[in-house]
C-alpha cells in the first residue's frame, strides 16, 4: 500500500482528474460526480462515508487516494458579526479566511498564499514574507470548514479571493481551485459570485480571462506611477499604462464591470488633486471604484485620512461620473479588515 504522503489527494483534483484516475481502476468515469458531490456538497473526509460506491471499490481507491482537511484552529468574532478563522496546514504553516455577514448569508474572503511576496507597503500580510503557495486543495476547503462555523440556513454565497497572497502569483493551483468552486458537482459558485482580487501581475490578468469567467477587482491605490511604485512594488515591472491596458482588454461576461480598489491613505494618496488625477487615469474604461478607507495594523506608519476628506475625494469621483463605493470595513476591530491579515500574528485571537 502507498505510504498516506504518496497518495493523490482527491481535492486536488479536478472532475476531469478524478475521472482518468477511477478510469485506470477500471470504473465508470461519472462516478467522478459522486466523489465531487462527496467532497464538496456532503463534506466528507473519510472515503467510507462515500456510500453510494461500492464497499470494494472504496477500498481500492483508499490504497491510492486520501482526502486533506485543513484544521481549524481558531475563530475570532467580530462585533459586526465577522468571523475570521486561523487554520493550521499540514506543514504547521497559518492562514486566515474573513466570513463577512450579509442578509442571510455570508462572503467567504479565502487565501491563496501562506504571507505574500509582493510587499505591499499598507498590507501586514507581506510584512512576513512569502512562506508557500497554497494547494488547490488547501483554498477550496477554506470554504468547507468555514461553512461549520455558520448556522444552518445562512449560506455562503460569495467568494472573493483578498485573503491572504496575491492569487496571480499562485496561478495554476488558484485557477484548479477556481475550476472546482465552480463546477455544478463542486462548491457550486456561478462565476458572478467568485471574485479575484489582484496587485497587477499584467501577464496573469490576461491569461485569466482566456481561462475562466471571474469578477476582476484591481488593487489601485494612486494615480501615478511615482505614488503607486512607493506604496506598491510590482509597479516598478507592471506600471499603470501596461496595468490599464490589460484591464481594457480583460474579458468580463455581459455587462460586468472590473473594480478597481482604492486604499485612502492621509497624506500619501488622498487628496482633492488625486481625486481629480484619478478620474483622468480611468476615463473611458466601465468600471466601478471602492473607495477603502486604511486599516491600521501594527508598526504601520500610515494613518487614515479624516472622512470628510475621504467624502470629498468620492464626490470628485461622483461628480465625473464614476461608480465610486465607500466600502464599509468589516472586522476591523479582529484585525479582520482588508489589509489586516497575519496569519494568526496579532493578538486578536
Amino acid at each position: 500500500m502507498a505510504q498516506n504522503s504518496e497518495k493523490q489527494n482527491l481535492k486536488d483534483l479536478t472532475q476531469a482528474e478524478i475521472a482518468d484516475l477511477i478510469s485506470s481502476l477500471g470504473k465508470e468515469r461519472y462516478r467522478a460526480g459522486q466523489i465531487m458531490r462527496w467532497l464538496y456538497r456532503a463534506g466528507s473526509s473519510d472515503l467510507a462515508e462515500m456510500t453510494t460506491l461500492a464497499k470494494d471499490f472504496r477500498s481500492t481507491l483508499g490504497n491510492i487516494a486520501r482526502i486533506s482537511s485543513l484544521k481549524r484552529e481558531k475563530t475570532a468574532v467580530s462585533r459586526d458579526g465577522t468571523k475570521k478563522i486561523l487554520f493550521r496546514l499540514a506543514d504547521g504553516h497559518l492562514i486566515e479566511s474573513v466570513l463577512i455577514p450579509g442578509r442571510n448569508h455570508w462572503t467567504i474572503c479565502v487565501s491563496t498564499q501562506a504571507g505574500c511576496r509582493m510587499g505591499c507597503r499598507f498590507c501586514f500580510t507581506g510584512k512576513g514574507g512569502l512562506k508557500r503557495n497554497l494547494l488547490p486543495s488547501e483554498i477550496t476547503d477554506q470554504i468547507i470548514q468555514a461553512r461549520k462555523v455558520t448556522a444552518e440556513g445562512e449560506e455562503i454565497k460569495n467568494c472573493v479571493l483578498m485573503g491572504m497572497g496575491e492569487p496571480l502569483d499562485n496561478y495554476d493551483n488558484t485557477l484548479k481551485a477556481i475550476r472546482i468552486m465552480s463546477h455544478e458537482a463542486g462548491l457550486g459558485f456561478g462565476s458572478r459570485r467568485v471574485t479575484i482580487s489582484t496587485c497587477g501581475i499584467v501577464p496573469a490578468i490576461r491569461q485569466l480571462s482566456s481561462d475562466v469567467s471571474v469578477n476582476l477587482a484591481v488593487s489601485l491605490n494612486a494615480p501615478d506611477d511615482e505614488t503607486r511604485s512607493g506604496l506598491m512594488p510590482v509597479n516598478r515591472v507592471y506600471p499603470l499604462a501596461e496595468l490599464l491596458r490589460a484591464v481594457r482588454d480583460f474579458q468580463m461576461p455581459g455587462r460586468r464591470m472590473v473594480t478597481f480598489e482604492y486604499i485612502l491613505i492621509d497624506g500619501i494618496n488622498s487628496s482633492l488633486n488625486d481625486a481629480r488625477e484619478l478620474c483622468r487615469l480611468l476615463k473611458n474604461i466601465r468600471c466601478k471604484i471602492n473607495l477603502i478607507i486604511l486599516n491600521e495594523f501594527p508598526a504601520s506608519s500610515f494613518r487614515k485620512p479624516p472622512l470628510e476628506k475621504v467624502q470629498a475625494f468620492q464626490k470628485i469621483l461622483i461628480d465625473n461620473h464614476f461608480t465610486a463605493i465607500l466600502r464599509e470595513s468589516r472586522g476591523e476591530d479582529i484585525m479582520a479588515a482588508c489589509g489586516q491579515l497575519g496569519g494568526g500574528e496579532d493578538i486578536n485571537f
